[in-house]
């Protein structure tokens, strides 16, 4: 009834209080905002003041024969007219043909042109309307209400006076509603109250609606508005997003079932899915405002609990890939049954999002301490390393028989023989002492891989750690003195196969062997264990374009 009423927009009220106290107004004004933030009131509202006879620090006395008329609509003088149907040129024309003319009962004739925008489907009636602001008699003001202002020509902008109308902020719509409530005869919980103003989401037009739509209720609590605004399916919601963090690929695509069954449209459920997500979203890169940020439908704990789940570019990358969902199509079940089991199983495909989802979790996973098991990497048997030939020593030579044998002897001589010095063999060489082996890790090589995967926690970056450890992403085989790395993926290889990982692989290797032991990268499976031929490799090194690392 008065500017005093309106609530959260008091940067408006007071100017024009203000403005109808001292006679300072102009002859057209310009209302933008959001639906229900109290455009049309403030027009009706100014419009009586204009014309009030007894005007009361800038507010209507809603006493008077002027107020009065206003109100129960008997003066004429005062025109609400609705653009949205009646944006031809002729209404404007005719609106403009009769401005001309004195009021016939108060001092200023006004009209309050709601959804102004909509004149902007013709460019004459624009035009029509700007003619008359460029020349407007002393006793007419317009007032435009409009949602949309970008759609208003710029030259008419120019000649209204513009107030900008703000969301209101839930505390304040909170606290109004309580006061409704209280004149209304209902009992309606601090709670509930709270609910109402987010789910109002800034328009005070709108929380009464929704309050008059819960006054079936004896007591307005949490459980009677969601019951009323038909969102009792919300912790359904909730627990297809549980099972959706927890990867259950099963108990998703059941709850979704019985959502369905229920009557919820595809479109609808993936879309209160997302709105959950960007809930957690907001908990998580905002928490000490998501009270005035989230939606309201769900409470803090839920939400709390999933943002210490759920990675945030996970939660990017599920929304954007519900909204790609094509549930406008001819199988809408279908297609949302697809979307949530690639949300459930990101692995399922290999675009650079699935990727990118995979890297989240794993990251999510190191830093909230959680163990992620590899799968034993079987290693190659290594060949053996060839030794170099040694020179063999000639076995000594046989003693010659002598030249007859010892039948053909006499028989004095048979069983005789000669006193022949023979040279005893000269004692072996001893051989060399091995120095003592470097103290290093008992490593076997079969499974050097995953004890160099576990040697460098902390020294690799994170991301790329966790990459090294996936086995479907990155495995290690060594053959001699090298360990060939392989990447399945591209992202495998962007992360890992850096020369900084490629140093502080071998300087692993280093400590767990006490030998050097080269790293190298490939792309497909490990390079064989054979050693190279050498010779072949001189002969390649022959010509000038081929260099050897």
């Amino acid at each position: 009834m008065t500017f005093d009423d309106v609530v959260g927009q008091e940067h408006i009220t007071s100017t024009l209080k203000r403005q109808v106290e001292t006679g300072r107004l102009s002859h057209a004004y310009l209302f933008s905002g959001t639906r229900g933030t109290g455009k049309t009131t403030c027009a009706r509202i100014l419009a009586r003041a204009v014309n009030c006879e007894h005007p009361v620090n800038g507010n209507p006395c809603n006493q008077c024969a002027s107020c009065r008329g206003i109100l129960d609509e008997s003066i004429l003088d005062v025109v609400e007219l609705d653009a949205a149907s009646h944006n031809g040129v002729d209404d404007v024309r005719a609106l403009r043909d009769e401005a001309v003319y004195s009021p016939a009962s108060v001092k200023k004739r006004v009209y309050i042109i709601d959804e102004a925008h909509a004149l902007a489907q013709s460019s004459m009636a624009f035009n029509a309307l700007l003619k008359i602001l460029e020349e407007p008699p002393e006793h007419v003001m317009f007032i435009l209400c409009t949602t949309a202002p970008q759609k208003i020509v710029p030259t008419i902008v120019s000649r209204c006076q513009r107030h900008s109308f703000t969301r209101i902020e839930p505390e304040a719509i909170a606290a109004r509603l309580t006061y409704v409530a209280g004149q209304e005869g209902m009992d309606l919980s601090p709670a509930a109250a709270a609910l109402l103003a987010r789910m109002a989401d800034g328009g005070m037009r709108d929380a009464l609606s929704l309050l008059d739509q819960c006054a079936a209720s004896e007591h307005i609590d949490e459980a009677a508005v969601l019951s009323a605004m038909g969102l009792a399916g919300s912790r359904r919601t909730a627990e297809l997003l549980d099972a959706v963090a927890a990867g259950d690929t099963e108990r998703a695509l059941k709850t979704f079932a019985a959502l369905w069954q229920d009557g919820k449209e595809p479109a609808g459920i993936l879309d209160e899915l997302a709105g959950l997500m960007r809930d957690v979203l907001l908990v998580q890169v905002a928490p000490r405002g998501a009270d005035t940020l989230i939606s309201g439908v769900y409470d803090m704990g839920t939400l709390k609990s999933f943002a210490a789940r759920m990675p945030g570019a996970a939660l990017m990358d599920d929304m954007n890939a519900i909204r790609a969902a094509d549930t406008g199509g001819t199988d809408p079940r279908r297609a949302a049954e697809m979307c949530l089991v690639s949300l459930c199983v990101p692995e399922t495909g290999d675009s650079l999002q699935g990727l990118k989802n995979r890297v989240s979790m794993l990251e999510a996973a190191l830093k909230n301490g959680a163990f992620i098991p590899t799968a034993p990497v079987k290693a190659e048997t290594p060949a053996p390393k060839r030794e170099p030939e040694k020179e063999e020593t000639p076995p000594p030579p046989e003693e010659e028989p002598p030249w007859y044998t010892d039948e053909d002897a006499p028989p004095e001589e048979r069983d005789f023989v000669p006193d022949i010095p023979v040279a005893e063999p000269e004692p072996p060489m001893p051989e060399p002492e091995k120095p003592a082996p470097a103290q290093t890790q008992a490593v076997d090589e079969s499974g050097l891989w995953e004890a160099l995967v576990k040697a460098m926690a902390g020294r690799m970056d994170m991301a790329a750690h966790a990459m090294m450890g996936t086995p479907t992403q990155v495995t290690g085989t060594v053959a001699g003195d090298v360990m060939t790395v392989s990447f399945v993926t591209p992202i495998a290889k962007m992360l890992v196969g850096t020369p900084a990982n490629q140093s502080l692989m071998q300087e692993g290797l280093r400590e767990l062997t006490g030998r050097e032991i080269k790293v190298v990268f490939a792309d497909k499976g490990p390079a064989p264990a054979a050693k190279p031929d050498m010779g072949k490799l001189d002969a390649l090194g022959r010509f000038g374009n081929i260099k050897f690392e």
